[in-house]
């Protein structure tokens, strides 16, 4: 893929939806703004920060309640991409205040293991996280991922995060057809705060 004009298509995107807004309307302005933040990253482009975080800015903006948990979650990864660390901080402890380490959603509960790892709370992290590996509904190599990096298990989290980059290579659909690893990058951002340093291994979808 050729990275620039894709992301100059998603900033254009942007750029037309102005206004007063509704709630799927400002959703959508997220959307637009992460997929450009991620061509720009797969770029090198320094700008890509700059979209990342107006992507987390629009999905937090839209959030009205209920269990809208991707709004969270797409929040703090496209903050934890933009290496934005106070925004981090902030809608990590947010994004626990909602409930979601006790969700019954499995969306819910991952929404909470991002936010408890961002945050340095690892027993409580591997908590949720295990509950998430002994689910039918929710993909094990990000749930193994999660839950190794709480527990500082080096050697496990390798084979989990390439199991995940691997799955990224062979699915058919992407946000806004950007075909990026994002769980993958979001994931090794954590495992960095951890102290787990691994280099990802050489892929379409990495930069």
């Amino acid at each position: 893929m050729n990275w620039i004009p894709t992301a100059e298509a998603r900033k254009a995107r942007y750029e037309e939806q102005f206004g007063d807004l509704d709630e799927r309307s400002i959703v959508r302005k997220g959307n637009t703004a992460y997929a450009a933040g991620l061509a720009l990253l797969m770029a090198g482009d320094v700008d890509a920060a700059e979209w990342l975080r107006r992507a987390a800015a629009a999905w937090r903006e839209s959030w009205s309640g209920g269990e809208s948990w991707g709004r969270p979650i797409g929040a703090l990864k496209a903050s934890l991409l933009a290496h934005d660390d106070a925004a981090v901080e902030e809608l990590a402890t947010w994004t626990l205040t909602l409930g979601t380490p006790t969700a019954e959603s499995p969306i819910g509960r991952y929404a909470a293991a991002l936010g408890l790892l961002a945050l340095g709370r690892w027993p409580e992290a591997r908590h949720v996280a295990e509950s998430l590996r002994e689910r039918d509904d929710f993909p094990r190599d990000v749930g193994d991922a999660l839950a190794y990096i709480a527990a500082d298990d080096a050697v496990g989290y390798v084979e989990a995060v390439e199991s995940v980059v691997d799955s990224f290579e062979t699915r058919d659909e992407y946000l806004e057809d950007v075909a990026v690893a994002d769980t993958a990058l979001v994931l090794q951002e954590l495992a960095r705060r951890r102290g787990i340093e691994h280099a990802l291994p050489a892929s379409p979808v990495l930069p």
